[in-house]
């Protein structure tokens, strides 16, 4: 349930820049579904996390920027601000802080060995890195038509992929219990 809450500003963003066709619209909607969202969040839970505040500050000045000087780059961008902050959120997590974010959210339902948690971080934060790189390719190759698609379809796309080779690879460290 909270993957498609998660979801839904930018499913939001989608219907909208389809209705309208319009960026400028379909970021208006962007900016106050995930206000909502947040909003939402603390009033039920009396707590945001991280990153939901992250995805919001980032909403609000880029897609801010774009409404306020009419330029569409700025929420081209937003994708690539929030895979590299996850990126480098995770990296420096693990390799200057020494813990595991990955452990600490999967932690209770897998045990992997310290090596394996390590090179789950890593292959997240090049995940990450390369998908960042890749936004920015399809916006400044593609039509604003492409992009949007690609931010919706291709990215969740990509997305479910990697979880799921990352399954795949993780699956033989779980213990079957019956």
């Amino acid at each position: 349930m909270k993957f498609l809450s998660d979801l839904l500003p930018v499913l939001l963003f989608f219907v909208a820049y389809y209705i309208t066709r319009d960026m400028f619209v379909a970021t208006g909607v962007a900016i106050a579904s995930t206000a909502i969202q947040v909003g939402l969040a603390w009033y039920r839970h009396r707590k945001i996390e991280t990153m939901q505040w992250v995805s919001l500050g980032l909403i609000v000045v880029l897609g801010g920027l774009t409404l306020l000087l009419h330029d569409k780059r700025f929420i081209m961008w937003k994708p690539t601000a929030l895979y590299w902050a996850m990126a480098i959120g995770i990296a420096v997590s693990e390799w200057i802080f020494r813990k595991s974010p990955l452990k600490a959210m999967m932690g209770a339902q897998m045990t992997l060995p310290e090596p394996v948690w390590r090179k789950l971080a890593l292959a997240w934060v090049a995940f990450f890195a390369a998908m960042g790189a890749l936004n920015l390719f399809v916006a400044w190759t593609f039509s604003e038509e492409v992009w949007v698609n690609f931010k919706l379809f291709g990215g969740m796309g990509l997305m479910f992929a990697f979880v799921l080779a990352q399954g795949f690879a993780l699956s033989r460290y779980i213990e079957d219990k019956s």
